[in-house]
């Protein structure tokens, strides 16, 4: 059934490609990455988060980040983000035009220091000196993870994802996004984050990013719509999860939140057709099956034939 009242307009980011993309065991040809961006663009995305300009060491699924970046077309309307841990990957990425820079730290002194190698502190500081350096040439977003919880500290204090947001707000950003890399989140928290997050930083484009690790992931959208969040991450056929969060599975789908909130009424700009196609050749692409639902079952009105004996029981039964 549809709502009532005004459609709402929702946003849909794209991070198959890196976030999905980065933890795969084995390399996926930059041919095929170039490939699945390209199919991506036509399906009405308002960003999609192309790679990582990471050190090839760090991540190797994502070594081609240039070249990627250089073979892709372009789709005016969407955005081209990567993600950048330090001013070397910013100057690449620059050079590579991308869209938008995605800073990322975590609200976890102890999920920061597994995953990056430092402190808090000192990712801010490094990542400070990427924003001075771009000095407003392109749009930096910065993802805090752990934003709802730490699988090595438990509970992240609300408090403190605001501390983190209002330093980086007072430095300029265009966005924030406020990760459950763990997926740690439940609604009535989401709830409670949302409505701060707008209060205090109504002039900022905020995005949320859900994982399904413990199959919350669709509802915790659904809390976030409701309490007037318009963009979300997605990850196609539900790829990805973090290497440095015990536990942590993928994303939520991006063809299974899209398809929940295109059925309740809320304009997504996603071709949904187009975007099933694409979670059903997935997994020929990574080499095996994927979490996401809709591509296997089919959306609610993908009805299917009777089987024969029930227009036979009809006839009998009239």
């Amino acid at each position: 059934m549809n709502r009532t009242g005004p459609v709402t307009r929702i946003y849909f980011n794209e991070v198959a490609t890196r976030d999905g993309l980065q933890i795969e065991p084995n390399f996926i040809a930059t041919s095929d990455k170039v490939a699945l961006v390209d199919a991506l663009s036509d399906c009405g995305y308002a960003k999609i988060e192309v790679t990582s300009f990471t050190s090839p060491k760090a991540i190797p699924m994502l070594r081609d980040a240039e070249e990627v970046m250089g073979r892709i077309r372009r789709v005016p309307g969407v955005e081209y983000t990567v993600l950048v841990p330090n001013l070397r990957g910013a100057e690449r990425a620059l050079e590579s035009r991308t869209d938008e820079l995605n800073l990322v730290m975590s609200v976890s002194e102890t999920h920061n220091l597994a995953n990056l190698r430092m402190s808090r502190e000192k990712s801010f500081v490094a990542l400070q000196a990427v924003i001075r350096h771009v000095d407003g040439q392109t749009p930096i977003n910065i993802s805090l993870s752990c934003s709802f919880g730490c699988p090595m500290e438990g509970e992240v204090q609300q408090e403190e994802v605001l501390r983190w947001s209002e330093r980086f707000a007072g430095l300029g950003v265009r966005g924030l996004s406020i990760c459950d890399t763990t997926g740690m989140a439940h609604p009535a928290q989401v709830s409670r984050m949302v409505e701060v997050l707008q209060k205090r930083f109504a002039d900022l484009q905020l995005t949320l990013h859900f994982h399904n690790t413990r199959g919350m992931g669709l509802a915790n959208v659904l809390a976030a719509v409701q309490g007037g969040i318009e963009r979300f991450d997605g990850s196609l056929g539900g790829l990805g999860g973090c290497p440095y969060a015990p536990g942590a599975s993928g994303n939520v789908a991006s063809e299974d939140a899209i398809h929940m909130l295109d059925a309740m009424g809320y304009d997504t700009g996603i071709d949904l057709s187009k975007l099933l196609v694409l979670a059903r050749q997935l997994p020929e692409i990574v080499g095996h099956d994927v979490p996401g639902q809709v591509a296997k079952a089919g959306r609610i009105m993908s009805l299917h034939p009777a089987p024969a004996y029930v227009a036979q029981l009809r006839e009998a039964q009239a």
